[in-house]
């Protein structure tokens, strides 16, 4: 029988990593308007191998779940017009033009800060473009900040740290 070490089963001091503290870097869009970003996940589709009156199972092809984010809309720099800016890389309402995906797909940098605001966690996440943006709400009765919410969908994402 083994023995367990007192390490192993005692409270240990530990600094666990917040919420609060991350920064998002985007090629056109200021990191101060990022107010909320899900973190990067991912799906594996299992493989179904059948054998006589058995199967097994194997991993099948990764797909990397959309992001979603809530930007904060300025006044200036205009959050939504940075929003459009790149939504515009893809495709062009007026001229209906659309664009080529190394035109309309960035990578994006997603950040964790440890207590000092140094770097404690890296996602880059490549191949990112806008797949739902939405605007906001006006109501004369609220006084709410007017936000902006993306999905992004990427090819991709790598944990550095």
């Amino acid at each position: 029988m083994a023995i367990l070490d007192a390490n192993e089963i005692m409270f240990r001091a530990f600094e666990p990593k917040v919420q609060n503290r991350f920064v998002m870097y985007f090629e056109d869009i200021p990191s101060l308007m990022v107010k909320t970003a899900s973190a990067p996940s991912f799906s594996d589709e299992p493989i179904k191998l059948d054998h006589i009156n058995s199967y097994r199972k194997i991993r099948g092809k990764r797909e990397w779940n959309d992001m979603d984010l809530t930007l904060y809309d300025p006044i200036t720099p205009s959050g939504a017009q940075a929003v459009m800016e790149w939504a515009r890389l893809g495709y062009e309402s007026v001229t209906g033009r659309s664009g080529y995906s190394d035109f309309y797909k960035k990578d994006v940098t997603l950040n964790q800060l440890g207590p000092v605001g140094d770097i404690v966690g890296e996602w880059i996440i490549k191949g990112a473009f806008i797949t739902d943006a939405n605007f906001g709400t006006y109501d004369w009765t609220s006084a709410d900040v007017a936000e902006i919410s993306l999905t992004l969908s990427m090819d991709y994402c790598i944990l550095n740290y």
